[in-house]
């Protein structure tokens, strides 16, 4: 049990030597003024946020910004209670400190995942994306930023159970003692997995500090190999811009981050809001298109003709076909007199929406123009009505509906997009580059057997065309609204009746004529009475866009991105190496084809997590399909070689080392017939690209595929081992 005069610290006894008051006094003594600080915060948070609960309002503005309140305050409290005083990461000392008339840490900064303050405004903990903090990461012995020496902390159960120093100096040399030969990195490295992604924040590396620090201007490639940690940078650059870029705030649009696949998001859900972030868009491409089944495109030339950008191009045409005015007058016979709208007027409201305006929401605008027309040329036919009367008269006329409704439909995405795979002159029209045998292969008879090639065509189909319950709800809302205003019409008559009936001076004439006015009988309208739509949190604008294993994306897949980022500000984060359809061309190359022209490459070239001796086995089977691989060098080694067995091992083996291990994760790749369990998953080839697991256990991996697929999916299988890997074989 750890003494309490040396909380937090809970050093083993092969560590007792770090354990000497003359080395963590002065930071047990900083720890007990962050506690008191962190119990503070959440009490003065709890304090302010029922406060602001108590506060009166209903709706408008004032309701919005209360709500807004609420959510950063929770957001705010839960992250302080998330932690305790593993909130601080590290500290460091700099050049310029007194060392003679040190005092409460002067010349000491303490680095934490949130920053903190004591009651005086005194600085206990810097946010770890502040420029204080910057060299707590970037500092090297070649580059030590002014710095004398760095400390990194180890924390399990909210106890340090291990700290690492640095010397940058000799006076650093002389001040510290916890000079390992093994850096707090390949320290942590050594631990087990679990199912959410390690936290090592306190941890990052220089070169990757440097990419996560980097501007958000134009599209930022972070490539690296397998274990370099492209992902942890991904997560901290995410982190790190919502903090210190203004330009990427929620308000602003926010982030999107996007993985490869729902297993992945898992793994990295929990990251994010450890660093300080919480409300950054989490997706995976598929999940930009919801409620539609999709299942694998079995023909390679279909898959390729649909990931052309050519293709999603032939969105736009499609939907023009629904938007041509009709070629013939049109007369509208009322019971008032007759009026007519001539070609060039249907041209003329056809015409009348804003450019970019998607069809479907476009659509009552353009009838709001159309009934304009008309009730300006029935100027000199009907003198009966008003011209808010006729306009509500031409507003129900049915044949003029029926033509418009026409002329101008409201329409599904997947019904535009099944119209192209199954009406061959549809097809041909809105891509006239294709070739007969091309049209032929994209024609199919079920339109809604929807594959995974499809995804791009439905979303830019979807995002073109807007919502077709939009107009009917936009109806139902001022149908309502009139409703409404009709009740407050006649609460506001009661009221004048009741002044005149009483004395006027009791109930006030300022007030009755107050609620006379529009503005106040608009405000008065209850808004929780009208009807309401969800928002789709996918759809964007977002003012920047991180995407991981990008290598894997499609043309057409990168169209999808960039329509909910017109920023062009992404993270692109990807090893061409590990793309399953080979990926020929440099980065740059690639993504100018896809629109993106401000482009810089941030190379990893250091793999952390893979043992030496599981990557010598893993490199010639990349290099078999691709020679000029960048692979990682490993920077550890395990001590463990690589098991090969027969597959009638497997569950020996697997519980042998479960027997060995009380912590840690595993997985068995290519062999469905095993079942999850708590520790160890079951995953597809394709499934466990972007996670880690202690132990990795291959089930025949030659038979995951011939050609570059084939052996991507062995080298990404056997680089998720940060331990072990076994090989199992049938023969």
């Amino acid at each position: 049990m750890t003494p309490q005069d040396t909380l937090p610290f809970a050093l083993p006894d092969a560590l007792a030597a770090k354990a000497d008051p003359l080395l963590i006094e002065r930071d047990r003594e900083h720890f007990t003024r962050i506690a008191n600080g962190l119990a503070r915060a959440v009490s003065d948070l709890e304090e302010r946020l029922a406060e602001t609960r108590r506060t009166a309002v209903r709706h408008g503005t004032a309701a919005l910004e209360r709500d807004q309140e609420v959510h950063r305050l929770t957001s705010r409290l839960r992250a302080l209670r998330r932690y305790d005083l593993d909130l601080c990461l590290g500290r460091i000392v700099h050049a310029d400190h007194d060392a003679d008339n040190e005092g409460e840490d002067a010349g000491t900064t303490y680095v934490g995942r949130f920053g903190l303050a004591d009651p005086d405004g005194r600085r206990l903990l810097v946010d770890w994306r502040s420029p204080a903090a910057e060299p707590f990461f970037a500092a090297t012995h070649a580059h030590p930023l002014g710095l004398v020496s760095r400390r990194r902390y180890r924390w399990v159960a909210g106890r340090i159970v291990d700290y690492w120093d640095e010397a940058f100096t000799e006076e650093g040399l002389t001040h510290t003692a916890a000079l390992d030969d093994q850096s707090a990195f390949i320290a942590t490295l050594g631990g087990s997995r679990t199912p959410r992604m390690r936290d090592v924040l306190g941890t990052i590396q220089a070169d990757q500090d440097a990419i996560v620090r980097a501007g958000s201007r134009g599209a930022l490639v972070v490539d690296g190999g397998p274990g370099t940690g492209k992902t942890v940078v991904a997560l901290h650059r995410t982190a790190y811009l919502l903090y210190a870029d203004p330009r990427l705030g929620h308000r602003r649009g926010g982030v999107l981050f996007v993985g490869p696949h729902e297993p992945y998001l898992a793994y990295v859900g929990d990251v994010l809001p450890s660093l300080g972030e919480e409300g950054v868009q989490t997706c995976t491409v598929r999940d930009l298109v919801p409620e539609v089944a999709l299942g694998p495109e079995a023909d390679d030339q279909v898959a390729a003709l649909k990931s052309d950008l050519r293709m999603v191009a032939a969105v736009e045409p499609a939907v023009a076909l629904y938007e041509e005015p009709p070629t013939e007058s049109y007369l509208v016979e009322t019971a008032w007199g007759d009026v007519r709208i001539t070609p060039a007027e249907w041209a003329e409201a056809f015409g009348s929406p804003d450019p970019g305006t998607p069809h479907n929401l476009a659509r009552d605008d353009v009838w709001g123009e159309v009934l304009t027309i008309l009730v300006d040329n029935a100027a000199d036919v009907v003198d009966d009505l008003s011209p808010d009367e006729l306009r509500r008269v031409l507003d129900r006329h049915a044949g003029l509906r029926d033509t418009f409704d026409r002329a101008w439909p409201l329409i599904e995405h997947t019904d535009l997009v099944g119209d192209l795979w199954t009406v061959p002159a549809y097809l041909r029209h809105c891509a006239p580059w294709l070739e007969p045998d091309e049209v032929r292969a994209l024609r199919r008879e079920d339109a809604e057997a929807w594959t995974y090639a499809d995804l791009p065509l439905l979303d830019a189909a979807r995002l073109r065309l807007g919502d077709p319950e939009a107009s009917r709800r936009r109806r139902r809302t001022q149908a309502a609204e009139a409703r409404e205003r009709a009740r407050v019409g006649e609460v506001i008559d009661d009221l004048r009746t009741t002044a005149r009936e009483t004395d006027a001076d009791a109930l006030g004439d300022g007030l009755v004529s107050m609620l006379v006015h529009d503005d106040l009988q608009t405000a008065l309208v209850d808004d929780a009475a009208l009807p309401t739509s969800d928002v789709d949190l996918l759809a964007g604008p977002f003012a920047h866009v991180v995407v991981d294993e990008a290598q894997e994306l499609s043309d057409a897949e990168w169209a999808m991105l960039l329509r909910r980022c017109p920023s062009r500000s992404l993270t692109v984060v990807g090893d061409r190496a590990q793309a399953r359809h080979g990926f020929a061309e440099s980065w740059t190359e690639r993504l100018a084809r896809v629109g993106l022209a401000d482009v810089t490459v941030a190379p990893l070239t250091v793999n952390y997590r893979t043992p030496a001796e599981v990557m010598a086995e893993a490199e010639p089977v990349i290099r078999a399909a691709l020679p000029e691989a960048n692979v990682p060098t490993s920077v550890r080694e395990s001590g463990i070689p690589v098991l090969h067995a027969p597959v009638a091992e497997r569950d020996t083996i697997i519980g042998a080392w479960l027997a060995e291990h009380a912590e840690g994760t595993a997985v068995v790749v290519g062999d469905p017939t095993y079942a999850d369990t708590a520790r160890v998953r079951s995953l597809s080839p394709e499934l466990v690209k972007g996670l880690e697991f202690d132990l990795v256990v291959l089930v025949d991996p030659e038979r995951f595929g011939d050609g570059i697929a084939g052996a991507v999916d062995r080298y990404v299988a056997m680089t998720r081992a940060t331990q072990r890997l076994v090989v199992l074989t049938s023969g």
